[in-house]
């Protein structure tokens, strides 16, 4: 279920190698290693690296192989990467209990949503050179499973769409701890998601953290692995106390718990 390693393809030297996994599932957060200098092109974009030859990208949920990945090394030299992709089973999840202005809010309500959403759109835009993304990520809460990562959500009878993230069940007030390092790039209280914070891990790679009763960082602070940024709490869209971990590939979803896995 690991998002990084098996090699599709050696070459040695040891820094001539293009390494990335022969096949990953839905949903996940792609590592791979190329030749230091070369330039990767995945999915019409220029992905950054780092030093080293690292790389990163996110697969989406409703993904579908093959993935090719194009690598220009420093010679000019061309290869390519090719990633099957497995489907995963994307079970339906009911919701009871939802306040009903979230669910169906009247046009003002859906105007300010969509503003809010735009505001955290644009803050996954940075694609900042840092690479607090190959850190082993560690669980923000501990607690229940309480809502996984794609599943079809039905809310107050009404189908809704694919869960974004990962809900894990804890007391209100618990405090929520940076998985991995990075910088807070958003931080407000929304009406859908209510506390939200958004932490960028670099290259694209970011963590968003919502329902939160309370909010300890601003944007713009550097946090470290296991400190604490936020609270749990039952704000916005939500029936009970829990943490909604979301992760993103720039704007593609990824599954949190399938990153954790990475490290173990």
């Amino acid at each position: 279920m690991v998002a990084r390693a098996g090699a599709a393809r050696t070459v040695e030297p040891a820094d001539a190698r293009i390494v990335f996994p022969a096949s990953v599932p839905q949903g996940a957060l792609v590592i791979g290693k190329v030749p230091p200098g070369s330039t990767v092109r995945y999915d019409g974009k220029t992905l950054r690296s780092t030093g080293y030859g690292t790389v990163v990208f996110g697969v989406g949920r409703d993904a579908r192989g093959p993935l090719l990945v194009e690598v220009t090394r420093p010679d000019a030299t061309r290869d390519q990467a090719r990633i099957e992709v497995t489907p995963r089973d994307w079970p339906v999840e009911h919701v009871s209990g939802v306040p009903p202005q979230t669910v169906n809010p009247p046009p003002a309500i859906a105007e300010r949503i969509r503003r809010e959403q735009a505001l955290v759109s644009a803050a996954r835009t940075r694609d900042d050179d840092r690479a607090d993304f190959a850190q082993s990520f560690i669980w923000p809460v501990q607690g229940r499973i309480s809502g996984r990562f794609g599943n079809a959500r039905v809310y107050n009878g009404q189908p809704g769409s694919g869960h974004s993230g990962m809900d894990i069940a804890a007391p209100a007030g618990t405090p929520v701890k940076a998985p991995a390092a990075g910088v807070v790039t958003f931080a407000q209280d929304l009406y859908l998601t209510g506390g939200t914070v958004l932490l960028d891990h670099g290259f694209g790679v970011s963590s968003n953290f919502l329902h939160l009763s309370r909010i300890d960082v601003r944007v713009g602070d550097r946090v470290e692995q296991g400190q604490t940024i936020a609270a749990v709490g039952a704000t916005g869209r939500a029936t009970g106390p829990h943490l909604h971990w979301g992760m993103n590939w720039f704007d593609v979803r990824v599954d949190p718990l399938l990153v954790l896995e990475r490290g173990q």
